[in-house]
């Protein structure tokens, strides 16, 4: 499953050219984790990524994640990447798929809410159904959130929603007030 998974991510980089991790060796043994990645490539965005079956699950966030229950971010999905790209921060060099900065702007565990009649559903087919209940225990995002895919036909599309729980706050803007990686405390413009 996981080699099929990371197909599409393979395909689009030369690995002797970024410092891109190849390989999913860094599966959590506990709670599966969540990253989202601060990445200025053509266009500055989010990446948001769950650990699902051994892959990161992945979508571009445009504008950042956002703790607002009444913001509505489009999320665009985005090839599986290797589980070993949790903690990937640095430069993709020009030329490369992806050019440009990332940094690991939050990470933590989730747990899965998704639930139908009463009943888990696991996050694959929460995934593939376009509805993911999570919460989120990052160091920058915490709650509830939904991964909700929505549109008919050709205009299907993903949103990234917070919920309305304790842990939101409509008041901050959390990208403004703190770009800072949680791995290296350094920002985009500390890495250039």
């Amino acid at each position: 499953m996981t080699e099929n998974s990371l197909k599409k991510y393979r395909e689009k980089r030369n690995f002797e050219k970024t410092p891109e991790p190849f390989t999913s060796e860094k599966i959590s043994p506990d709670k599966p984790r969540f990253v989202v990645q601060k990445h200025n490539a053509s266009k500055l965005h989010y990446d948001f990524r769950l650990e699902v079956n051994g892959v990161l699950k992945s979508w571009a966030i445009p504008k950042g994640p956002s703790t607002d229950p009444g913001q509505k971010r489009l999320a665009v999905p985005t090839e599986d990447h290797p589980i070993d790209y949790i903690d990937f921060e640095g430069i993709i060099p020009e030329g490369n798929y992806g050019a440009g900065t990332v940094i690991v702007w939050d990470t933590g565990t989730y747990r899965n809410l998704s639930e139908k009649d009463g009943h888990k559903i696991n996050m694959e087919e929460s995934i593939n159904k376009g509805h993911v209940d999570i919460w989120l225990e990052g160091h920058k995002l915490k709650g509830g959130y939904a991964l909700i895919r929505t549109g008919k036909g050709n205009r299907k599309f993903w949103l990234l929603l917070k919920k309305k729980d304790e842990k939101a706050d409509i008041v901050k803007d959390i990208l403004i007030d703190r770009p800072e990686s949680v791995l290296s405390g350094r920002t985009i413009e500390d890495i250039l």
